[in-house]
């Protein structure tokens, strides 16, 4: 199972656009959020916000339980039609990233994974 938690800033004055971005994958988009979902692998994906001096982030924590976070980005790139296409025009709108270039997000480094009570060091990019 594969991991990824990335942080994506929220330009000016698109915050209630996130905002709604969230509402309608909950709502209106639901059965076309879970279709597309599971066919990227995803078994669980959360969104938290974060409120700094330089505006808005979202936090995203997803989990891969299908298949390889790779295998997983691949597919999300070269997506261009139907939920995906208006999934990742959102990811642009909101955040100013491009999915098909960045399909993870910007970059992150682990630098402490707490399991079971031990600290285990992982400096991997996700």
């Amino acid at each position: 199972m594969d991991l990824v938690v990335r942080a994506f800033p929220v330009l000016p004055g698109k915050e209630d656009e996130m905002q709604q971005f969230a509402r309608d994958l909950q709502t209106a988009r639901a059965s076309g959020a879970a279709a597309f979902y599971s066919s990227l692998g995803i078994g669980h994906e959360s969104w938290h916000v974060q409120q700094h001096a330089e505006g808005l982030w979202v936090i995203v924590i997803t989990e891969f339980s299908g298949k390889t976070m790779a295998a997983a980005a691949s597919e999300y790139a070269g997506a261009q039609e139907g939920f995906a296409n208006w999934f990742k025009e959102r990811v642009r709108s909101v955040t100013g990233i491009d999915p098909d270039t960045m399909p993870l997000g910007p970059p992150t480094n682990c630098v402490l994974h707490l399991h079971a009570g031990a600290a285990v060091h992982n400096d991997a990019a996700h």
